[in-house]
């Protein structure tokens, strides 16, 4: 048996995103529009998905984000499980990208083209994949057909797992698309025996805010006063 549908959530915004820092593994927690991300996010996807089980990567960030969705289905049990952390960039970590291209020009260069800045202590890919997918297998198997499985993550870890679950190769394969705050994909179970065993609904789905008003927050639509002007 397995879960038959599984949501990916990513977590609400933090200082660190909205410096454009490189997060990995850091404990960073949410900011206050990380905050009202998750609170409106989900009851977002509570309307859509209600869990039958939600899990949570051990990082602050994420576990305050799958209690803003717990919270909207009226108060659920989350599991932590480390395996659901981001991918760990060594010591890129809370760099920005100008400092990272200064300090390692040739690995950052090669970063960009799809490498692996093993040389930093990044974390191959295949290795978050695998640990993402081996989470998720996990969590879902003794779950339903007609069950929900909500794991609450991070960006990078995300894209791999769902490359992983469809099968592609998840060391050079670039085809999907990064995630916004509080933004979900949606994955059904395949029927027994079918290639590969997750088929991909939707990705990077929200709450339906535009997404600069996303970014800004609920101060998004007030006038500047005369103390910020």
């Amino acid at each position: 048996m397995s879960a038959g549908t599984l949501v990916l959530l990513r977590h609400g915004r933090t200082a660190y995103n909205a410096a454009l820092r490189l997060q990995g593994q850091v404990d960073i927690p949410l900011d206050d529009i990380g905050v009202w991300q998750a609170e409106q996010g989900g009851r977002a996807l509570a309307t859509s998905h209600r869990a039958d089980k939600i899990v949570a990567s051990d990082l602050s960030r994420a576990y305050a984000t799958a209690q803003g969705y717990a919270v909207a289905l009226g108060g659920m049990e989350i599991t932590r499980d480390a395996r659901l952390r981001e991918r760990g960039f060594g010591v890129w970590e809370g760099l920005n990208d100008a400092e990272m291209a200064e300090g390692w020009p040739q690995e950052h260069a090669a970063w960009k083209r799809g490498a692996e800045p093993t040389s930093t202590g990044a974390e191959l890919k295949v290795d978050v994949a695998a640990r993402m997918v081996e989470a998720i297998a996990e969590h879902a198997e003794p779950m339903g057909e007609r069950d929900t499985l909500v794991v609450v993550s991070h960006g990078a870890a995300i894209t791999l797992a769902v490359t992983g679950l469809l099968g592609l190769d998840t060391s050079s394969w670039r085809g999907i698309s990064g995630m916004h705050n509080v933004h979900w994909s949606h994955l059904h179970r395949s029927r027994p025996g079918a290639t590969p065993a997750w088929r991909l609904v939707a990705h990077n789905v929200g709450a339906g805010f535009p997404l600069d008003e996303w970014n800004t927050g609920p101060d998004w639509n007030l006038e500047p006063s005369e103390d910020s002007a």
